[in-house]
């Protein structure tokens, strides 16, 4: 869907979550004399400005990683926060990076990065934030490039797949498609975010049904849910879902941690 735009929720809690995650993940991979490859269905713009008027207006950035960091969840040599560092460095103080950038900036000269995102506008902010740190750019729907990119070269590597489940069918065809690429891909880490929604959503029966559908085709995954109030009244998003296939030593151990955290809020 060409409507959405994460500048109105960069820095939120399912943000948290998913980054910290995924920082991790690449983390250990790059610890490895070994290229890897990193690829991306959803890109989004790279970098979010949280002072932006978008961002300010819905206060998730606020209530997501401003709050985090005040109560210190993550030390400063974390990957997370190392990419949060390097992103302030580059380009100010209120900015956030989002997972293309978490990405680029732990990635060694070696590895190789491949992005997609659909949106004319986004894609062009992209583009401008992707600049210093090189790697192929796709002005294409994700979902319909995942097959496409998988496997890469080189075949170890990491596949982000964050839609922003818009369209309902998403929850019935991505986990074919994770099927899909598994198969074309059995060396790859293959990582879903998906939101878990209020039992007032329509589509929230769809997704809680995705879910257990993802555990039972692949018991071997690691999955990561999280809970958290909802960012404002009648918002419907009230938690964050990883599910990872392959994940890479470690994963699980921060995963609880997180998870623990989390349950505090």
């Amino acid at each position: 869907m060409l409507s959405y735009q994460h500048i109105y929720h960069a820095g939120n809690l399912a943000d948290v979550h998913k980054h910290a995650l995924l920082a991790v993940m690449i983390d250990y991979m790059t610890r490895k004399d070994k290229p890897l490859s990193y690829l991306e269905t959803h890109s989004g713009r790279g970098t979010y400005a949280l002072d932006a008027s978008e961002a300010v207006k819905t206060g998730e950035a606020a209530a997501g990683i401003s709050r985090i960091e005040r109560l210190g969840w993550f030390g400063p040599d974390h990957p997370y926060m190392r990419a949060l560092a390097a992103t302030r460095a580059a380009h100010g103080r209120a900015a956030y990076p989002g997972s293309p950038m978490v990405a680029a900036t732990l990635l060694r000269p070696i590895d190789s990065l491949q992005l997609c995102e659909l949106h004319p506008r986004e894609f062009e902010a992209l583009r401008t934030a992707m600049a210093p740190y090189g790697g192929i750019l796709h002005h294409k729907d994700g979902l319909q490039m995942a097959l496409a990119m998988a496997p890469p070269v080189p075949r170890r590597g990491l596949m982000l797949i964050d839609p922003s489940w818009e369209v309902k069918t998403d929850y019935e065809t991505i986990p074919r498609l994770i099927g899909q690429i598994a198969r074309k891909w059995n060396v790859g880490v293959i990582a879903l975010w998906y939101p878990i929604l209020a039992p007032t959503v329509a589509v929230a029966q769809d997704q809680a049904a995705m879910a257990r559908g993802l555990a039972r085709a692949h018991p071997e995954a690691l999955i990561s849910e999280v809970r958290f109030p909802p960012a404002r009244e009648g918002h419907g998003m009230i938690g964050s879902g990883m599910f990872v296939l392959n994940p890479p030593w470690g994963l699980e151990g921060e995963s609880q941690r997180i998870a623990r955290l989390f349950a505090r809020l």
